[in-house]
C-alpha cells in the first residue's frame, strides 16, 4: 500500500463526536452520539442517539468527556471504533 492510498483510506474514515457515558470496562468506553433530525411527518426537530463501544488503549477518558471516535477494523464483537482525540474534559469533578 502506497502512502497515497493510505492517506485516501484515512480520509474516507467515518468520525463521530460524542460524550463518554461509561468507562467501566478495560480499554473500552461507551460513547453516546446524538444527532438532530427533522421528523418526516410533524416537521419538528427531534434528537436521535446511538451508543458505540470505542477502544481506548490508555484508559484516560472518563465519564462526561467529549471525544471524537473513528471507525476501525473490528476489535471485538461489539467494538469497531477507536477514540482518536479528547475534545473537552468533563467539568464535574
Amino acid at each position: 500500500m502506497t502512502t497515497e492510498q493510505a492517506a485516501q483510506s484515512a480520509k474516507n474514515q467515518r468520525t463521530l463526536v460524542g460524550r463518554v457515558v461509561s468507562d467501566k470496562m478495560q480499554k473500552t468506553v461507551t460513547v453516546l452520539v446524538e444527532r438532530k433530525v427533522k421528523h418526516p411527518v410533524i416537521g419538528k426537530i427531534v434528537t436521535r442517539s446511538s451508543k458505540y463501544h470505542a477502544h481506548s488503549e490508555t484508559g484516560e477518558f472518563k465519564e462526561g468527556d467529549l471525544v471524537e471516535i473513528s471507525e476501525c477494523r473490528p476489535i471485538s464483537k461489539t467494538k469497531a471504533w477507536k477514540v482518536t482525540r479528547l475534545i473537552e474534559k468533563s467539568r464535574n469533578v
